[in-house]
């Protein structure tokens, strides 16, 4: 029997990608700078990419004086959680439902919670909640390899275990020019931050075990970030013929594109998908994302593993 796969409006999955893949989203909320209440649509309805991070590059969504975003996002709540999940229960389907990670979000524990009210109500269907341990692009690139192996005939349950199994071999490799917007969340040191800012220094960054951003190493221009990334991938990618591989891009089309051309050129994936950053995840990101995502080797608890492959790559040149 087949079932639902339903992430939320961090997964950055465009319109074409959900309907390719058959993917369904909740969306959370989001405050726009002039006070405006809007939910967090995977579509640029109120903007345009170009606009919304020349706007955020210009600092229009910083206010000084608190020292936090103009723009602010929330969850969806447990009530809407469960309104989505009747659309499907109502019409007897099941769910798997993966969510951006914990350490970012309390999307997850909404989900779960929902999912729990809801078992005397249904008690003959099933509600599987994963916590992805990833966001933005990571976390789309982990739902639509769920529903790959949907489409290959497995079933709830396996689909569920296997996310579980291999989310932690979902990894990150690429630069974030201006850090100062993750650190303003939180999500990363303001010693670090500083260093992306630094004209032309590109830190490389990887996702923790626990799905968090953590800066490897660091290189200067372009041609080097390109070549410390394909060096990376080598390193850790499995079975590249085999996948789709993601680039996520804010502001950063160009790298992007010349990205892409590389790693088609190095490892003939299926294919390479370049996706812009939406808003509820541009706000934390910022602009000057450039960074591919794939599966590979289990990445280590401690990173201690891949910043060994950094060191060995940028001490090599």
């Amino acid at each position: 029997m087949s079932f639902v796969i339903l992430s939320d409006s961090a997964c950055d999955l465009t319109k074409d990608l959900r309907e390719r893949f058959n993917i369904e989203y909740v969306m959370g909320h989001m405050t726009l700078p002039d006070g405006t209440e809007r939910r967090t649509t995977l579509e640029w309805d109120f903007t345009t990419p170009e606009q919304f991070y020349k706007d955020v590059k210009a600092k229009k969504n910083f206010n000084p004086e608190t020292k936090q975003s103009l723009y602010t996002t929330a969850p969806a709540s447990i009530d809407e959680f469960k309104e989505e999940y009747k659309k499907y229960l109502d019409k007897g389907e099941d769910l798997l439902v993966i969510t951006i990670s914990t350490g970012l979000s309390a999307t997850y524990n909404f989900a779960a919670k929902a999912a729990e009210q809801l078992k005397e109500e249904y008690p003959n269907r099933k509600i599987i909640v994963i916590d992805s341990l990833r966001y933005s692009t990571g976390l789309g690139l982990l739902v639509v390899r769920a529903a790959e192996k949907r489409a290959e005939g497995l079933t709830l349950e396996e689909c569920a275990k296997w996310v579980e199994e291999n989310k932690s071999k979902c990894h990150q490799m690429g630069f974030l020019d201006d850090l100062s917007f993750v650190a303003m969340k939180g999500r990363i040191s303001k010693p670090k931050a500083f260093m992306g800012q630094m004209i032309g220094i590109k830190p490389l960054a990887e996702f923790s075990y626990e799905g968090l951003p953590s800066v490897l190493g660091k290189t200067k221009g372009d041609n080097a970030f390109y070549d410390a990334c394909i060096k990376y991938i080598e390193k850790t990618i499995r079975d590249p013929k085999d996948q789709i591989i993601f680039i996520a891009q804010t502001a950063r089309e160009k790298q992007a594109l010349e990205l892409k051309k590389r790693i088609e050129e190095k490892f003939q994936p299926k294919e390479v998908i370049v996706n812009t950053v939406h808003p509820q995840n541009g706000i934390n990101i910022g602009p000057g994302l450039c960074a591919a995502y794939y599966f590979g080797t289990e990445i280590s608890k401690d990173l201690s593993v891949e910043k060994e492959y950094i060191t060995q790559i940028l001490n090599s040149k």
